[in-house]
């Protein structure tokens, strides 16, 4: 047994609860900016329009005399693409559309404001508390109940305590939190084009998906406390397998790169070393399950309560898949 693993072992719940909420936190404030970009891309393939309507132009004509050209949003005066009406800068439909995660990034930034780029922190923050809280501890019971069972009526099913038991208390983590997931989602998709007005918290972003079916009715009630739960399908679609993926390849790979860099390297060695076992086993896990991630992303922007009860992750799969398909189809033809 390598020293870490041993060092692994000696650490009790409460400090690998502690350490693990630590780097969630940290993790959630470094990467945000690359998971707004991420909702963003998957929403606007959803149909989320980044760019505003362009009734407040009609009337007005662009210096080629095309009346529809532009949109009424304020873009950067450098933008060589736009139009001038009424000495403001206006840009085409193109400068609100995103090609890629860097173009995602630059946008924001140029158009919303560099503090965008964190939208959704502090749930996500919120997020990462609860999830290590029911994870780890969870984690921990079902293994020692599975290996006892296992060890005592199949020896051969050992080996998949720990798939087994990830599997299970990171379903249990996803359903107790999937509501705080939603709201990220929602805070990270959506764009608010009127300048000046105060985005809504994880809080308001909640009640504002209850508002529709508040009443004295209890049935209704309920059902608007369903959507709390909007894509929680999904999301256990994803994550059990992503950590099934990851957990499996992550291990053998850190393991690997531990015995040839040797037991007398240094701290910066060991850490490159489990940087980049995490990094080959995220990549891999995340490419698998990214189909899974789009299913996530389109369940929980849907803001039409009706349509967001009666899809499931099987519809949507399909709807995805032919979304994609046609357009690969008129592309070619």
């Amino acid at each position: 047994m390598s020293a870490s693993s041993s060092s692994d072992t000696k650490m009790g719940i409460g400090e690998r609860a502690l350490s693990a909420a630590g780097a969630a936190v940290l993790s959630a404030i470094i990467v945000n900016p690359l998971d707004v970009a991420k909702t963003r891309l998957q929403a606007q393939a959803a149909g989320v329009p980044y760019h505003p309507s362009d009734n407040n132009l009609r009337g007005h004509t662009t210096p080629n005399g095309d009346r529809t050209m532009f949109s009424n949003l304020r873009c950067s005066p450098s933008c060589t693409r736009g139009g001038t009406i009424s000495t403001e800068s206006f840009c085409s439909p193109d400068c609100f559309r995103y090609k890629g995660t860097l173009d995602v990034m630059y946008k924001v930034v140029r158009q919303e404001g560099f503090s965008r780029l964190w939208r959704g922190t502090n749930a996500s923050l919120v997020l990462a508390v609860p999830t290590v809280g029911i994870y780890l501890p969870c984690y921990d019971i079902f293994h020692d109940w599975i290996e006892e069972f296992t060890s005592q009526h199949s020896p051969t099913l050992t080996p998949y305590t720990p798939l087994v038991a990830g599997s299970v208390a990171r379903s249990l983590a996803c359903v107790a939190c999937s509501p705080i997931e939603l709201a990220r989602t929602r805070m990270q998709a959506f764009k608010e084009f009127q300048a000046g007005v105060k985005l809504p918290g994880m809080w308001k972003t909640l009640l504002g998906i209850l508002s529709p079916f508040r009443s004295t009715k209890y049935l209704d009630n309920v059902q608007g406390y369903r959507l709390l739960w909007t894509g929680v399908g999904a999301q256990l679609a994803r994550d059990v397998p992503f950590s099934a993926i990851c957990w499996s390849t992550l291990e053998p790979i850190r393991r690997r790169l531990l015995q040839m860099i040797g037991e007398e390297s240094s701290a910066a060695c060991v850490l490159a070393a489990n940087f980049s076992a995490g990094f080959v086993a995220g990549s891999l896990a995340a490419a698998a399950t990214c189909p899974l991630d789009v299913v996530k992303t389109r369940r929980q922007i849907e803001k039409d309560p009706g349509r967001a009860l009666g899809m499931t992750t099987r519809k949507t799969l399909i709807e995805v898949w032919r979304s994609v398909y046609s357009t690969h189809t008129r592309k070619f033809h």
